[in-house]
């Protein structure tokens, strides 16, 4: 069971730093609230949009997100199913330590 988690937790974390790379190597959409407002030159169907880098890189980033997501709710399943050890019964030794209140004179 530990190798099993050991496995999606390494694939998880390998998920998250292509994830951070595949979102960081997009360029930004620019448009935001002004493009709202003042009309997109982009459209769903427009000549090409589907073979551009942008589109391929956004394709991938889609994919990539639900295997993290996937894998980060398959590490959670694994770690919460593995049982904590045993508390242990034995006494413990160590000296109590004590304080004396001072004498009155």
């Amino acid at each position: 069971m530990n190798t099993l988690k050991n496995i999606v937790l390494v694939l998880d974390l390998i998920c998250a730093v292509l994830l951070t790379l595949t979102i960081l190597f997009q360029s930004g959409k620019s448009g935001g609230l002004s493009g709202a407002i003042a009309g997109s030159s982009d459209s769903f169907m427009a000549k090409g949009g589907s073979s551009t880098l942008d589109a391929k890189l956004a394709k991938v980033t889609k994919w990539i997100g639900v295997c993290f997501v996937v894998l980060s709710l398959m590490t959670v399943i694994l770690v919460s199913s593995v049982k904590a050890p045993a508390k242990s019964t034995t006494t413990d030794n160590t000296p109590a330590i004590t304080t004396q209140a001072p004498e009155d004179k």
